[in-house]
């Protein structure tokens, strides 16, 4: 027998211990990433047309009552302000004087606003269109003015929320009717097309 491979016994004895553990080797993971594509940012245009429903309540020289309507409007959105055009009639049954009442009215005006992203705050005035009916003054409509102030909110891309305080003021009913201050506070939904 010779001495060279009991020499090479050490050698190979101590192999494993310097090539490492016997244990496996421990796997790294790594993070997961959430590939899902983030959602496009909603644009808020404020740029078309609009219809849409009013509920509230008003007073005519201090005698309340509830108001329901339709409006309906076409914006122009310049970036940070808008520009438009509104038409809107409203049923009323405010009581002015014993048994009589301003029964509608009617406003074609434009308004303008600053955009907010989501929220459009503006004023808006115009021609006003009152009619009155029953009672101790004669039934007659009169034409006047009507100025307000409003803030109109997405809640989604197409549908919108808004609420607005105006006034408007009639002068020419016939007879011996006065002029009429109307006070106006409505909250709508409109759609945006």
């Amino acid at each position: 027998m010779t001495l060279k491979p009991l020499f090479l016994l050490p050698f190979l004895a101590a192999t494993p211990a310097l090539a490492g553990s016997l244990a496996p080797t421990p796997v790294e993971t790594q993070p997961v990433v959430d590939m899902t594509p983030a959602p496009a940012p909603v644009d808020y245009n404020w740029s078309g047309s609009s219809v849409g429903l009013q509920l509230g309540s008003g007073a005519a020289d201090d005698e309340g009552g509830f108001v329901s309507g339709v409006r309906a409007g076409y914006d122009v959105d310049f970036g940070d302000w808008v520009g438009g055009g509104l038409i809107d009639y409203k049923h009323s049954n405010m009581e002015i004087g014993r048994d009589t009442e301003l029964h509608s009215m009617t406003r074609v005006g434009g308004r303008l606003g600053y955009d907010t992203g989501r929220t459009l705050w503006y004023g808006n005035g115009g021609y006003a269109h009152g009619t009155l009916t029953g009672g101790d003054y004669k039934a007659s409509s009169s034409g006047g003015y009507f100025v307000g102030l409003g803030a109109e909110t997405f809640i989604t891309p197409n549908v919108t929320l808004n609420s607005e305080v105006s006034y408007s003021e009639f002068n020419d009913f016939e007879g011996s009717t006065p002029g009429i201050g109307a006070t106006v506070a409505t909250i709508g939904v409109n759609y945006r097309f």
